[in-house]
Formats: structure tokens, sequence, C-alpha cells
């Protein structure tokens, strides 16, 4: 009897001792495989609103709703002013202004324009800080679309990732449809049509090679900008469209 008991006591120490074979991860790589799976699946979430965004226009872009939440503290009354217009109703002056003034490598680069990016750095490099961006049309467009104006390191790795994703799925037309019909140009103007009306009361359609170039002009500030101040980067914007065959 006593035999049987101290047997089963070294049994259960034997247990006690055993090392797990299935032991759990340590903490610091379930981190990272949980952050590599919660990117994926967002990165997954963007591509299928990315494809909706093929054939639905947007009914508000992630600034919008931004301008929105900061108008409810500001002094003063907001409106939002937006009438979408497919690209064949927008001016092609006014297209070939912004892309000049904007992206001028549009139709070649497929969403990040390395060349500018390493213009940049070297730039930055020689003056001791960042001198500009080098955001394309793409990368501009997704910011608008999902995420906010505020500057940060997280939104900024999203643009370098799904900038690509987007002329992808989009297209290059669609992401210029889509870009000159959401961005600001104004206190509350959002897409090329309010910006005619709002600065010129004229329509999309009708803006003429002056009046695209100012409101390309303004679009890197365009709540503190006005069109008619911008005389001297609307005539740089003219000449880059000349350089380009515009």
């Amino acid at each position: 009897m006593r035999h049987t008991c101290a047997l089963k006591t070294q049994l259960k120490k034997a247990r006690k001792t055993k090392t797990n074979p299935r032991r759990k991860r340590p903490f610091w790589k379930r981190l990272i495989v949980g952050a590599i799976v919660l990117l994926l699946g967002l990165h997954v979430l963007f591509a299928i609103a990315l494809l909706g965004l093929r054939y639905i226009d947007p009914p508000t872009t992630g600034v919008q709703i931004q301008r929105r939440v900061e108008s409810f503290f500001a002094s003063g009354t907001y409106k939002k002013r937006q009438t979408f217009m497919p690209l064949h109703r927008i001016s092609p002056t006014l297209q070939h202004a912004v892309i000049a003034a904007e992206d001028g490598n549009f139709y070649k680069h497929y969403g990040i324009d390395w060349g500018q990016v390493r213009q940049v750095i070297e730039d930055s490099a020689d003056a001791g800080e960042v001198t500009r961006g080098a955001s394309t049309i793409p990368q501009q467009l997704v910011k608008n679309l999902f995420f906010t104006t505020h500057r940060n390191p997280v939104r900024k790795a999203f643009e370098y990732t799904l900038a690509p994703m987007a002329v992808m799925i989009l297209g290059r037309n669609r992401v210029l449809e889509l870009y000159l019909n959401v961005i600001e140009w104004g206190p509350g103007v959002f897409g090329a049509q309010a910006a005619a009306e709002f600065h010129y009361h004229t329509t999309a359609a009708a803006l003429n090679r002056e009046q695209s170039a100012r409101l390309a002009a303004i679009l890197p500030s365009p709540r503190r900008r006005k069109p008619e101040r911008m005389s001297q980067y609307s005539a740089i914007i003219q000449e880059r469209m000349r350089l380009l065959g515009w």
C-alpha cells in the first residue's frame, strides 16, 4: 500500500515538472504577430473600400469629417459645399493645372514618385530640415479619403502602401476624378465644381487657363490662400503646364 502511494506521488511530481511542448510564445512575439494580422486586416478593408469607389462616389471623406468635427469647436457657422462632377465635365485646363502643380509625373509613376522622394531627401539633408513634401496625387487622395490632415508617421506609412493599391484598383482617371472632387478649395469648399462656383461664379467645365492655374496654386493651403493673390505661383504653374505640353 505504502509502495503504491509513493509511486502515485512520484508520478504527480513528474507531471508537474514535465516540460509542456506547447509552451506559449513570448509576449513580444505574440504582439508582433497580432500587429501583422491587424495591418493585413486593415489593408483588406481599405482594398474593399477602394473597389467600391470604382463605381460609387464617396458621400464623405476623412478630411470632410475632420472639418465637420472642428466646426463644433469653432465660432461661426460651417457650410459644406460639394457637387460631384464626372471627369469629362471638369475643365481639362484645371486637370492639367492641378497635375502640373501637385504631381508632374502623375502619368508615369504607380502611386509613389520615388525620384521626387530621393530629391526631397537630398535637399532636406543639405538644408538640415525637411524642406518640402513629395506626396503624389494618389497619396493625397488616400489621405483625404481615409485619414485627416494631421501629420503623423502612421498616416504617412499607410499612404505609401495604399497609394499604389489605389492606382491599381481605381486606375489613373478615376484617381484624378475622385481627387478633383474631394479635395479642399476653401473653408467648407470641396471639389472642382464648388471651387469654380465659390471663387469664380462659374462651373468646373468653364474654367479658363488663368482661373485653373490660380485654383491649383491655393491647394497647398486652401483655407488660407486666395486665388486672386496667387499671381506669381500661378504663372509658375502655367509655365510647368507649357513644359508638359499643355
